[in-house]
């Protein structure tokens, strides 16, 4: 009978994968061996494997590049890293390496622009959207970025008053965008995005506004579902409406050359993940080419905001299984040694799924068990609502220690949580670690900060004077 926790991966789902792998009795992410950065750094851990990033970079060029030589596409394709998934300075580093642009969402994350100009890590040919809520900050930076030549910064209209404010901030001629308001899903609470600007009022918008203004051409068109790029018929719909108002404006507009087809690409949440990246780049390049060849327009350029697929799969969470509570004749409770709630918010707030795996122990019986963090809250756990199924472990012992690692968490954790703040119950945050190659291709590691402590957190409090 097969009853160690490796058969039961083994026969639910095809193992051992791109990504996971086995080293005997120990997993291994991305040929990286999580026994031996346990050993070194402990637990809690949070980890980022940098050249993740780069391959995701890299395979969505792929996709693009090979749909667009498929349909003699004649516009180009523009990758932009939206920093809102993660304004880390090594997630930049490792994403600028692959000649992308920027999205940014606040005016600090112009800040952030700046001192990346001031390494040459970003050139004034990068493009910058500057998309969001803009208030007089974020407007005023913008400005400051046009007036110092910055020619690709392009700020993407969310309402009627910001192009007013814009103007009034620089004398220089600019670029810009403008953002659709898509209509949601029926599921949603509402029924249109409080982001952007209505499809019936866009054109309006630009006649009044935009046509007969000197300083300002439209440039782009910023289309964003947020439920992602997905292969269904809201999906396809938003698409057709969207390339509808592109018509017509650029019968309009003969500056509207390109197109934002915002983000969306998914994250592998489950070793039983399923997504044809390709199908879906193929197919939105195909729809593009068909609708305007029948309207005779120019294909727009194209743009895509790819944050969370960009950085999210690059990192994982380690945990050790502290202790086990048996609280009734069924549930059985394996406690982390941290928060779900201060280091994975997303599994409390929105119930979000990560892959989660035993780090050691695979060839040892399992058990379904729940997961509790660390916190009083009731809302501190991780169970098959947030999971794919029913959470198996290898059965807990005393005397053996069991490690877990939450994967694919890159993406959001750490500016939701607060990194270097103030957690729920002071639980400390864990501490972060960096993996990278070498020019030998060989792993290397290094301490990026170090798990959260006492005096750090009374500071921030107020109590340093006592």
């Amino acid at each position: 009978m097969k009853t160690k926790y490796f058969d039961l991966v083994d026969q639910t789902y095809y193992f051992p994968q791109e990504e996971f792998t086995l080293d005997g009795n120990n997993l291994e992410f991305h040929k990286i061996d999580l026994m031996k950065l346990i050993k070194t750094y402990g637990t809690p851990l949070k980890f980022t494997y940098l050249p993740q990033i780069s391959n995701n970079i890299q395979k969505a060029k792929g996709w693009f590049a090979a749909s667009m030589a498929k349909y003699d596409y004649k516009g180009t394709y523009k990758y932009c890293y939206c920093t809102k998934s993660s304004h880390f300075k090594y997630v930049l580093d490792e994403a600028l390496k692959n000649d992308i642009h920027i999205e940014t969402s606040s005016a600090f994350d112009i800040d952030i622009v700046e001192k990346l100009k001031k390494e040459n890590k970003i050139k004034n040919d990068t493009y910058v959207v500057c998309n969001g809520f803009k208030r007089k900050q974020y407007i005023d930076k913008i400005a400051n970025l046009i007036n110092d030549g910055h020619q690709n910064c392009i700020p993407v209209i969310d309402n009627y008053e910001e192009l007013h404010l814009i103007q009034k901030a620089t004398n220089k001629p600019f670029d810009i965008g403008i953002r659709i308001a898509s209509e949601e899903e029926p599921k949603f609470t509402f029924y249109t995005s409080r982001l952007g600007i209505g499809y019936r009022n866009i054109v309006p918008f630009f006649n009044k506004e935009i046509k007969e203004n000197p300083q300002v051409k439209l440039k782009l068109l910023h289309f964003f579902i947020n439920t992602g790029i997905r292969d269904t018929a809201y999906y396809w719909n938003e698409l057709n409406k969207c390339l509808k108002v592109y018509i017509q404006l650029k019968k309009l507009a003969p500056s509207l050359d390109s197109l934002n087809i915002g983000g969306g690409f998914p994250v592998k949440n489950s070793l039983a993940f399923d997504y044809n990246y390709a199908y879906m780049v193929d197919e939105i390049i195909n729809q593009i080419s068909i609708v305007c060849k029948e309207a005779n327009v120019d294909v727009p350029h194209i743009f895509t905001e790819f944050g969370s697929y960009t950085v999210g799969e690059s990192a994982g969470a380690v945990y050790e299984i502290l202790y086990q509570k048996q609280q009734n004749d069924r549930e059985k409770w394996n406690m982390i040694d941290s928060s779900f709630i201060t280091t994975l918010p997303d599994t409390w707030a929105i119930n979000k799924r990560f892959i989660m795996l035993p780090i050691n122990r695979w060839n040892e019986e399992y058990e379904r068990v729940l997961l509790g963090g660390l916190t009083c809250d009731s809302d501190d756990y991780y169970n098959s609502d947030q999971h794919m199924h029913a959470i198996y472990l290898p059965k807990y012992h005393k005397d053996k220690p069991l490690y877990i690692g939450f994967f694919n968490t890159g993406a959001y954790q750490e500016s939701i949580g607060g990194f270097g703040g103030i957690h729920h119950c002071l639980i400390p945050q864990p501490k972060q670690i960096l993996i990278n190659k070498n020019n030998e291709g060989e792993l290397i590691t290094s301490v990026f900060s170090e798990e959260q402590n006492a005096e750090g957190m009374l500071k921030t409090l107020g109590y340093d004077e006592l």
